[in-house]
């Protein structure tokens, strides 16, 4: 893949990966934490496109064919393996770096999971469930969920730019705040980090959360052809990406998408100054087309189903949007096990396929989200 993309654009600068390996067997190309002091992999000038070949979230823990009862026990120290830091040269903390995403090449296989503990409705789905994908002209199809063929998507789940070691300081506080809080936070540990450093693994940021560095937003947007914009706050930036997804719907609500390896290709521009300048604290993105086929943008053909605050005992949370979603993607399941689809099944689909989307934030006391269901994917 990094020679097709390398051809057909002229790219001198890339990073290659060993895919037979894992990052903790080849830790020069890339690590696991968001940390200022991991050593760059490689230096690119503004303007210059850079290939990185990428591994999949599990860091090759899940490959293809394996089942339900071989991923217990999988380390999620491991998770999100990123490939760089790339130092892009005049970066300066204040200024504000824009990615272009050139190409995004899949794997020819991938992987949906359900993991114990994690995922929206975690207190509802609590064994695992694991569905591998075939990936070829432009689709992902599985023997898991026969008459499904889920159309290209495919962007970087993961990708962002190191914090200054001031931010380090903060967002652990403020996470361990929260969690204090009893909010679910993953701290700083250093089991399976890379670097194996000791500053590195035991002060660098989990990659679970996104945070004003972007990381781990899963945004299905930022396809081939967008542009993401984040404040720097280390000299070069550091750039890294990895966790590429083939396809997902908005809400990722089972905690994976149709996980694969990729092959990224970027172009990178400083705008000197303007975060500073600008006030300019979170990430940005945009796109001058399409994120992907009208029809499966918007969708052309849908079911939808709508979730309000209220709960299953009648009593009515006003205003609360995670409850709304919840019940629109608790509604969407019941829908589709209608169908004939099982349970786990139906929240696979929803996680790869079904977007979340907000349809009011006015109507007190019930704020209404949706579910939309492409129908186009079912063969």
């Amino acid at each position: 893949s990094t020679s097709r993309i390398a051809h057909r654009r002229k790219i001198l600068k890339s990073v290659e990966i060993n895919r037979s390996i894992s990052l903790r067997e080849e830790r020069v190309t890339g690590h696991n934490r968001w940390h200022p002091d991991i050593t760059p992999v490689l230096e690119a000038d503004p303007g210059e496109e850079v290939v990185l070949q990428c591994r999949d979230a599990s860091d090759g823990q899940i490959s293809f064919g394996m089942t339900n009862e071989n991923i217990t026990g999988m380390s999620r120290g491991a998770t999100h393996p990123l490939t760089g830091p790339v130092y892009i040269k005049g970066a300066s903390p204040g200024d504000l770096l824009e990615i272009e995403y050139l190409e995004i090449l899949p794997e020819p296989t991938g992987w949906t999971r359900l993991a114990p503990g994690l995922g929206f409705l975690r207190d509802i789905f609590m064994d695992p469930y694991l569905v591998h994908w075939e990936i070829n002209d432009g689709s992902a199809t599985s023997t898991s969920l026969p008459g499904v063929r889920i159309p290209d998507g495919s962007f970087m789940g993961t990708a962002g730019v190191a914090p200054s070691h001031k931010q380090i300081k903060e967002w652990a506080r403020r996470e361990e705040d929260l969690r204090q809080r009893g909010g679910f936070v993953m701290p700083p540990d250093p089991t399976d980090a890379v670097p194996a450093h000791d500053s590195v693994a035991r002060d660098g940021l989990r990659t679970l959360p996104p945070r004003e560095n972007c990381g781990n937003a899963d945004v299905k947007q930022l396809t081939k052809g967008s542009k993401l914009f984040i404040p720097v706050f280390a000299d070069g930036g550091l750039y890294s990406a990895g966790d590429g997804h083939f396809a997902q719907g908005d809400g990722e609500c089972c905690v994976t998408a149709i996980e694969m390896g990729s092959t990224v290709a970027v172009r990178f521009q400083i705008h000197k100054g303007e975060a500073e300048l600008k006030g300019i604290k979170w990430p940005r993105f945009s796109h001058p087309g399409y994120f992907a086929n009208p029809e499966w943008a918007a969708p052309k053909n849908f079911i939808a189903t709508m979730g309000m605050p209220v709960r299953d005992d009648g009593t009515n949370e006003g205003e609360n949007l995670t409850l709304a979603a919840r019940n629109a993607l608790l509604n969407m399941i019941d829908l589709l096990q209608e169908r004939g689809w099982t349970k786990d099944q139906a929240y696979i689909l929803c996680s790869v396929a079904v977007d979340l989307k907000v349809s009011n934030v006015v109507d007190v006391p019930n704020f209404v989200v949706s579910a939309f269901l492409p129908e186009n994917i079912f063969e």
